[in-house]
Parts: C-alpha cells; structure tokens; sequence
C-alpha cells in the first residue's frame, strides 16, 4: 500500500495538507494510468467520457450538453469532438430548427470501439477498497466539494 511520505520523500506540516496533496498526487497517478490504458485504442480519456456520454444519451444531443456532462470541463471539448469525429466514432448533425445548433450522436464506429474497451477496461485502481471503504472515500470527496 502506498505512503505519500514515503512516495515524495517528504514531511507535512499536517494533515489537511497532506491529505490535499495526496488527493493532487492520487489524480494524477489516476490519470497517467489511464492515459496508458486508452493509448493503445487511439482515444484520451476525455474523449472516453465522450463516447459514454453520448452512448448513455441513446441518441444525438448538443455540445453543450456534452460539456456539462463531461467529469473533466475541459475548455477543448469542441477540439476532442473534431479528433472523434475525424476517426469517425462520432458525427455532427445540423439542427433543423436552428442553424447554429449542432447536434453530436455516436456513429457504429465508436460504439463498437466502447464495446472492445469494455472487455479490457477493469476498475482496479480501486482494488484495494472495499465497497464499503470506496462508498466512504465518495462521501468525504463530496464532502470536500
């Protein structure tokens, strides 16, 4: 089990600060495994979110709407839905009623991509919890927020 003391080779003036820096540290380890994950499967994590999104929306829906959803509000959505687009795993619509309306929808593509992640993708990050002790970590996440 990890020790962010002994991980950074550091002390903490005390425990709020080190459980807020364990929190930036944890993210980040978080990420960089699944930056590694999604690699092989050309797609970031962001755009995963954006596959699911629009997967679990079972039909197209605006960008705005995507951006509100996302886990990460990442300013570049619009640039990750031009790189989906561009790898055809998903597709833009005009709105009918409003030309400066887009409407994005996953094409085939992308949700057979989706189905190959699932078979690969586990939540073993989280290995080391327990259902009752990763209910608890949520609570006090939200707590923070």
């Amino acid at each position: 089990m990890g020790d962010l003391s002994k991980d950074i080779n550091s002390t903490f003036p005390n425990n709020k600060i080190k459980a807020m820096l364990n929190i930036i540290y944890t993210a980040n380890w978080i990420n960089s495994h699944q930056n590694a994950f999604f690699k092989p499967f050309g797609i970031s994590p962001q755009q995963f979110n954006i596959l699911r999104i629009l997967r679990g929306a079972d039909k197209a829906i605006k960008v705005q709407t995507i951006k509100e959803r996302m886990l990460e509000r990442a300013p570049n959505a619009t640039r990750l839905m031009d790189k989906l687009c561009e790898k055809q795993l998903i597709e833009r619509l005009p709105c009918p009623n409003d030309r400066r309306v887009v409407h994005i929808q996953i094409t085939s593509k992308g949700l057979h991509l989706l189905a190959e992640i699932s078979k690969d993708y586990k939540n073993d990050l989280l290995e080391n919890l327990s259902e009752k002790e990763a209910a608890q970590l949520s609570e006090l996440l939200d707590k923070i927020r």
